[in-house]
C-alpha cells in the first residue's frame, strides 16, 4: 500500500519526516514534534484479493536443526513474551498435543476460551504472563499470550498489527478496526493466526511484524505525551474495487 500520512503540529503546518526500514523491515517514520498539539493521520485504498485466511491442518512443525536463522529470534522471550515464566504452562497444557497445526490451533482455543476482551481492560504494561492471570485483555495481549506459548513450545512466533474490519462478518456497531495477530512459522512458512477472534477472516491488513508490540507501536515518542483521540476504520469498497482503509 502507497499511501499518503499528514503530520500536523500546533500551527496545523505539516511536519518533515524521515522514513527508514527497521530490523525487521518495517517502514519507520520519525518526526520532531513541537510544543502543543499533533494530528497525525494516514489513510489510502488496499488492493486485496479478497481471500480468506490460509488453513493447512497439515502443517508439520519444523525441528528446530531445520530452521531459518532468521526466523529463530522468534523462539525467543521478548518484552511482553516470557517464555522462561511461561514454558512449564505450555508443556503442560499442550505437550499432549501433536505437533504442527493442532497444537497452535489448541493454542489460540484456549487463548481464546480463557481471556475476556473488552476496551476496558487495555494496560501498556501488561505482559503475557498478566494476561494469563488476569484472565482479560485486548487484542495485543491475546496475541501476546499465544506467541508465548507457541516459543515456549518451540515454534516460532511473530507480533503482527494491522487493520481488520468487518469484512465477511456482522458489522460491529462501534468498530475500532486497528487489530493485533500472530504468525507461526510451520513447515518452512509463516502461517496467520487470531486467538481473539480465532476464526480465518478476510480483508486482513498487515502494516508491521516484530516480536511483540514493542517493537510495532503505532506511535512511540521519547518524551510526555498524552493521547487526546484515536480512531480507525476500514470499509470494504465496491466489488471490482478494493478495500479501503
Amino acid at each position: 500500500m502507497q499511501s499518503p500520512m499528514f503530520l500536523r503540529g500546533g500551527d496545523q503546518h505539516t511536519l518533515t519526516t524521515t522514513i527508514a526500514l527497521d530490523m525487521f523491515g518495517n517502514v519507520r517514520r520519525r518526526a520532531v514534534l513541537p510544543a502543543g498539539r499533533s494530528e497525525i493521520e494516514h489513510h489510502g485504498v488496499i488492493h486485496d484479493p479478497g481471500t480468506i485466511d490460509v488453513v493447512n491442518v497439515a502443517a508439520r512443525q519444523s525441528p528446530l536443526d531445520e530452521l531459518p536463522e532468521e526466523v529463530m529470534v522468534f523462539l525467543l522471550g521478548s518484552r511482553y513474551c516470557e517464555t522462561d515464566l511461561l514454558a512449564g504452562e505450555a508443556w503442560k497444557r499442550f505437550g499432549h498435543v501433536p505437533e504442527g497445526w493442532a497444537r497452535v490451533q489448541a493454542i489460540c482455543d484456549f487463548v481464546h476460551d480463557h481471556i475476556e476482551f473488552g476496551y476496558p481492560h487495555a494496560d501498556c504494561t501488561r505482559s503475557a504472563a498478566g494476561v494469563l492471570a488476569q484472565k482479560h485483555g485486548v487484542c495485543r495481549d491475546f496475541a501476546h499470550l499465544a506467541i508465548t506459548l507457541c516459543r515456549a513450545m518451540n515454534i516460532p512466533a511473530r507480533y503482527c498489527t494491522g487493520y481488520l474490519g468487518d469484512i465477511g462478518v456482522p458489522r460491529d456497531p462501534a468498530p475500532m478496526d486497528f487489530s493485533a495477530w500472530f504468525e507461526a512459522y510451520l513447515d518452512g512458512r509463516w502461517y496467520c493466526f487470531d486467538a481473539r477472534h480465532n476464526v480465518p477472516r478476510t480483508g486482513r491488513v498487515v502494516m508491521a511484524r516484530g516480536r511483540d508490540a514493542t517493537d510495532v507501536p503505532i506511535i512511540c515518542t521519547f518524551g510526555p505525551h498524552q493521547l487526546v483521540s484515536f480512531e480507525v476504520w476500514t470499509d470494504e469498497m465496491a466489488v471490482a474495487e478494493s478495500v479501503a482503509a
